[in-house]
């Protein structure tokens, strides 16, 4: 009798390590000359379509040797790099080897790390992640949490713990329209677009955000924050949630956490931060004092797929009470057979979903890979080349440098004889037309800011790949393309 059905999804032992050793040779090649490659590719949606084909879907199988050596040559040659040394925009980092290898691993075994039955040793990496993360930042390691898929997930997960904390209790079964009083969030007009998502997703309605203006640092006024608080309180309103952020998207400013702490133990609010992109550079001492107040907060979010190279998808929400995410999260129904006992822990009743991959890690292997010193030097780089662009900007008569916060820098190109104060609306033009160019030259990848009524570029490195070098090179090619954009509009 045969002991095994044939299926034509299966690999033989043999044919797997044959193509798996080509597969890493190709990947490892790749890694090597990455800095060979143009940053993006040129060809538009349409070419990219023709090269892939139009076919229906195939009534027949094809060899997996064949369909990976094609599935190869389309990503290496027909994607954006952001591993590349001269891709700066956005904030997604070069992802760590490590990563690559243990999202491989991960996905061998294949654990569902929503109960603790179904993925053993996979929650307890997990756990053990999520403490590390609470100490690679500076708060307690009694701080609970979960893995999910970056920033705008991290966030929603934090935005329903603070609702079933610190709304009526009925909520849960009464839903918004119980209570006649608006449940009110405030944040700087810098955050991040997920608190809007959150507040139409989940029932409370754009208006219910107050966008608090900043001051001329870019951080959250916080004098305007609490007179607009006390006005919802007199108009009969329910404000229930503060978010300050630790590294806005467009300049990287922290907002003052530790004041916004005291508002928040002043009117009983939860107090979120936002520290998606910003908050691991809590790691370097010297720069300690800009984070001083995440201690106090209720929930942090944080993507270790931004700034400590992760690749994607990885983010992570902390909270200090871990269980108000069981308060909001945990379910148990009938069809629900998981063991519950003092030292499980089922990852469903931490977050939105119930089927969950093994994220944590690459995570967790990077992090004893690099180490915490290893962090804080590759940290500390990014924020020094961040520093020098900003200062050969500054010096470069073409350019204007306009601001530097963490690893982000903006600027602007200037052509000579022109003025910000006679010329502001071509500038604006020309710099937007400049990045359009840059964006699909594919020599250098930045993206855009707009500050204080002026469009910039905008670099920010969180790329363990970029040098010195890359940086003048990077300048260069900025002014370079900026004259030539500059005299096809002239």
């Amino acid at each position: 009798m045969e002991r095994h059905r044939k299926k034509p999804i299966d690999i033989s032992k043999d044919e797997f390590r044959k193509i798996g050793y080509s597969l890493i040779d190709s990947i490892s090649n790749f890694i090597e000359t990455i800095d060979e490659k143009p940053v993006t590719t040129k060809k538009t949606p349409l070419q990219l379509q023709k090269i892939l084909g139009s076919q229906s879907l195939p009534e027949n199988g094809t060899p997996p040797e064949e369909l990976l050596s094609k599935a190869t040559d389309l990503l290496f040659n027909h994607s954006l790099l952001n591993g590349h040394p001269k891709f700066l925009g956005y904030i997604t980092s070069s992802a760590a080897p490590i990563g690559a290898l243990a999202d491989l691993l991960a996905a061998s075994v294949n654990p569902n790390v929503g109960g603790q039955m179904l993925s053993p040793i996979a929650t307890e990496i997990e756990k053990q992640t999520v403490k590390w993360l609470a100490e690679f930042i500076g708060v307690s390691p009694n701080y609970g949490g979960i893995l999910v898929s970056g920033g705008n997930m991290a966030n929603f997960t934090a935005f329903l713990a603070a609702r079933t904390a610190k709304a009526p209790k009925n909520i849960k079964e009464e839903g918004l329209s119980s209570s006649s009083k608006k449940l009110i969030v405030y944040c700087s007009k810098t955050t991040h677009t997920w608190v809007e998502k959150a507040a139409i997703l989940f029932g409370h309605g754009s208006k219910s955000i107050r966008w608090i203006p900043t001051g001329s640092s870019n951080k959250m006024n916080n004098d305007i924050l609490e007179h607009t608080i006390k006005e919802d309180l007199e108009n009969g309103n329910q404000p229930f949630m503060i978010v300050g952020t630790a590294g806005d998207v467009s300049t990287g400013t922290i907002d003052d956490l530790k004041a916004i702490a005291t508002i928040c133990k002043t009117y009983d609010l939860w107090f979120h931060i936002d520290g998606a992109y910003g908050v691991p550079a809590a790691v370097v001492p010297e720069l300690k004092g800009l984070f001083d107040g995440i201690k106090e907060a209720d929930s942090i979010a944080l993507d270790p797929h931004k700034w400590l190279y992760t690749p994607l998808e990885a983010g992570c929400t902390l909270v200090k009470n871990p269980q108000h995410l069981l308060d909001t999260y945990s379910s148990h129904p009938e069809y629900y057979h998981l063991k519950d006992d003092d030292f499980s822990q089922n990852y469903f009743e931490y977050g939105l979903q119930n089927s969950r991959g093994f994220r944590a890690l690459k995570v967790w292997l990077a992090l004893q890979q690099v180490g915490r010193k290893g962090y804080e030097n590759m940290i500390c780089e990014d924020i020094e080349l961040s520093k020098l662009l900003f200062t050969q900007a500054k010096n470069h008569p073409e350019l204007k440098a306009v601001t530097q916060n963490l690893s982000i820098t903006t600027f602007r190109y200037i052509p000579l004889g022109y003025t910000e104060v006679n010329n502001n609306d071509y500038l604006n033009k020309l710099n937007e037309e400049l990045l359009n160019k840059l964006q699909s030259e594919g020599d250098v990848f930045v993206s855009n800011a707009i500050v204080k009524d002026k469009y910039c570029l905008r670099a920010c490195i969180v790329n363990f790949r970029t040098s010195k070098k890359d940086i003048e090179e990077v300048v260069e090619i900025i002014v370079n393309l900026g004259r030539k954009v500059h005299k096809t509009l002239n």
